[in-house]
C-alpha cells in the first residue's frame, strides 16, 4: 500500500495523544499529581493537539475532504464511521476533566472519573482505529489480531513516554517513577508485538496467489502476459506500492532501535541519574529517538502491505 504521510501522522499522532489521555487519567485517580494548572496546561494542550491534529490529517488523503463529514451515517457498518464517532464522544469527558483540571483545579473525584471514562473512549477509539485495517481480508498483513495488539499497545506506549517526561520536568517523582515503569513495560510488550507481527507476515503464509484469484490455479501456474493498463492509474499508485526487500530489511532494525531499544536504554538510565535536567534531558531524547522509530514502524506497515487486486497486476501471491 501506499504509505502516505498524512495517514502516518493519524495513526501516530492520534495513538499518541490518546495514551497520553489514559496515563493523565491513571495518575489522576491515583492521585500522583495535583491539579497543577500549568502541568495540565502542557499536558492536555499536547495531548488535544496530537489528536485533533491527527484527526484532520487523516482528512488529506481523502478525495474530497468536505465530504468527510458523511462518514459519520455510516457507523452500523463501517469502522472508519465508528472510529469517527468513538473520537467525537470521547472530546465530551475528556474535555470536562480538562476543564475540572486546567479551570477548576480539581482533578479527584468526579473528575478522575470523568478522566477515566474519557481514558476507556481513547482505548476504544485508537481499537477503532485498527479495526479499519485489520477487517480487511483482501491485504492479509492487515488482516490479523496482531494489528489491533500493535495499535492498542503503541499508543498507550508512546503516550506514556511523553507524559512520563513531562512528569519528570515538573519535578513529580512519584508518577514518575510510575511512568517509567509503565514506559518500559510497553517498550518490551510492543517490540513483541511487532516482531511477531513481522514474524507473520514474512513467514511465507501465502493467503492468495495468482491462480486462485483468477480461479485458474487448476490449470497450473498462472503469470501475467499482457498489463490491464498501458499507463499508471490509482490501483496502482495507492494499491501496488512496493518496497525492495533489501530497504524493508535495513529499516526494520531502525525501527526496533530508535523506537523501542533506545528510548529503553535510556529511560531506564534516569532512574539513577541524579539531578534533574540530566534526566529531563536522557527523556526527551528517548521521546525525539521514540518518534523516529514509530514513524518508520508505521512507514513500513503500509510500505509492506500487498493488496490482493496486485495480484491482477503481476504479483504472484499476497
Amino acid at each position: 500500500m501506499h504509505p502516505a504521510k498524512s495517514v502516518i501522522f493519524f495513526t501516530t499522532a492520534s495513538g499518541a495523544g490518546y495514551g497520553m489521555m489514559v496515563w493523565l487519567a491513571v495518575l489522576a485517580a491515583l492521585g500522583l499529581v495535583p491539579a497543577d494548572m500549568a502541568f495540565g496546561l502542557f499536558a492536555f494542550g499536547i495531548g488535544f493537539t496530537l489528536i485533533v491534529g491527527g484527526l484532520l490529517s487523516s482528512t488529506f488523503h481523502l478525495g474530497h475532504p468536505e465530504r468527510a463529514w458523511r462518514a459519520f451515517s455510516q457507523w452500523r457498518s463501517s469502522w472508519l464511521s465508528r472510529e469517527g464517532v468513538s473520537s467525537v464522544v470521547a472530546f465530551l469527558p475528556l474535555g470536562l476533566f480538562a476543564l475540572s483540571w486546567v479551570v477548576m483545579g480539581e482533578n479527584g473525584g468526579n473528575a478522575a472519573l470523568l478522566g477515566l471514562v474519557g481514558a476507556a473512549m481513547s482505548l476504544l477509539t485508537v481499537f477503532t482505529t485498527s479495526m479499519i485495517y485489520a477487517q480487511l481480508k483482501t491485504i492479509p498483513a492487515w488482516h490479523n489480531g496482531w494489528t489491533v495488539a500493535g495499535y492498542l499497545v503503541l499508543g498507550p506506549m508512546n503516550g506514556a513516554v511523553i507524559v512520563l517526561l513531562l512528569a519528570q520536568a515538573f519535578g513529580y517523582a512519584e508518577a514518575a517513577s510510575l511512568l517509567r515503569m509503565a514506559a518500559l513495560g510497553l517498550l518490551v510488550a510492543a517490540l513483541l508485538v511487532k516482531l511477531a507481527y513481522w514474524a507473520r507476515i514474512h513467514g511465507g503464509r501465502v493467503t492468495s496467489t495468482a491462480g486462485s484469484a483468477t480461479g485458474l490455479g487448476h490449470l497450473g501456474k498462472v503469470t501475467m502476459s499482457a498489463s490491464p493498463h498501458d499507463t499508471d492509474n490509482y490501483l496502482l499508485r495507492e494499491m501496488g506500492f512496493r518496497v525492495a526487500r533489501k530497504h524493508a530489511a535495513k529499516l526494520r532494525p531502525i525501527a526496533i532501535v530508535a523506537g523501542f531499544l533506545l528510548p529503553f536504554a535510556l529511560i531506564a538510565l534516569t532512574h539513577s541519574i541524579v539531578g534533574g535536567n540530566a534526566a529531563v534531558l536522557a527523556l526527551a531524547l528517548a521521546w525525539l529517538l521514540c518518534q523516529v522509530g514509530l514513524y518508520v514502524e508505521r512507514w513500513l506497515f503500509f510500505a509492506e502491505a500487498k493488496h490482493a487486486v496486485t495480484l491482477y497486476y503481476g504479483e504472484q501471491a499476497v
